[in-house]
């Protein structure tokens, strides 16, 4: 087995045990354990569990970012914002796990500089995204709003971000999330 190989698996059962027992679980003992591998093994692959867990952060955003880009292609101005909004909520058990997991590195982002670099490098990204496609969608007239798209941008993502929340709490109001999220789409669209 190769070295990146190695890294992967361990990156694979630190993110099972991030789903399954939460963030605070993923220990380093824990990690190898659930790798199959002894203590010492990891530290010829990662520098700390605070590396493995960043491992495992931008593997999860990779995965996310490859399926959003299949979904877009060939989309573009409303459809695209649509998508690329509603492929953020967690609408499906994947989509569930992978909030599950980037909600369960908030809070350990705020002592770790390094995860939030990388939060904030991908939140970046998502917001970048949005923001050029709300501009397409404006310049092609599919929505109507005086606002400054900036500040329509940040409403979007943080009505993501409280849907997924509330998604994960309650998780009987998957149609409810994805309506309030259509409803939003569509009063930008004049509709």
């Amino acid at each position: 087995m190769n070295h990146e190989e190695r890294r992967q698996e361990v990156v694979a059962a630190a993110r099972r045990i991030i789903l399954r027992d939460g963030i605070e679980a993923a220990t380093t003992r824990a990690i190898a354990k659930e790798a199959g591998y002894s203590n010492g093994v990891l530290t010829h692959y990662f520098s700390d569990k605070d590396d493995i867990l960043l491992s495992a952060l931008r593997a999860s955003h990779r995965r996310i970012t490859a399926r959003l880009v299949a979904k877009l292609d060939g989309r573009t101005g409303l459809d695209a914002l649509r998508e690329a909004l509603l492929d953020n909520l967690p609408l499906d058990d994947e989509r569930i796990q992978e909030t599950g997991l980037e909600i369960g590195f908030w809070a350990r982002s705020l002592s770790c500089p390094a995860l939030l670099q990388v939060q904030r490098e991908e939140a970046s990204g998502l917001r970048r995204l949005v923001r050029t496609l709300l501009q397409t969608a404006y310049e092609a007239g599919e929505i109507r709003t005086r606002e400054n798209l900036d500040d329509v941008t940040e409403r979007l993502l943080a009505l993501v971000d409280g849907l997924s929340v509330h998604r994960l709490l309650y998780p009987d109001d998957g149609d409810r999330i994805e309506r309030v999220m259509h409803s939003e789409i569509d009063r930008l669209a004049g509709g």
